[in-house]
């Protein structure tokens, strides 16, 4: 594990569908915790863009994708949070993970 705590950043764009950005805020803060009790959940943050307002920018940090890839994806939280924020998207994101390695022993 880096000095940061996490070894993985999941990354997502989320489009929301427009006019739905406020029911998405509440759905998110509803779901954050079915994603925190997840062994290897580090943190998370939620962005929303300055110029394109129903656009959002989720950073999850794991200690290892496993611990997304699996624990969360294969467990009956992520039913929850699949129903709870998965309509207000569109398109569907591209959820991506990235290790750091630019600085990371500087």
């Amino acid at each position: 594990m880096n000095a940061g705590g996490f070894v993985v950043l999941e990354a997502a764009v989320l489009n929301v569908v427009g006019g739905e950005e406020r029911a998405f805020e509440q759905a998110m803060r509803t779901a954050r915790p079915l994603i925190e009790m997840t062994p290897g959940f580090v943190s998370l943050d939620l962005h929303r863009c300055m110029e394109t307002r129903s656009r959002y920018l989720l950073l999850v940090r794991w200690e290892s994708l496993e611990d997304h890839t699996i624990g969360f994806r294969h467990s009956d939280r992520y039913e929850q949070w699949r129903e709870l924020l998965h309509h207000f998207y569109e398109p569907f994101p591209l959820v991506e993970h990235y290790s750091e390695t630019l600085f990371a022993n500087d």
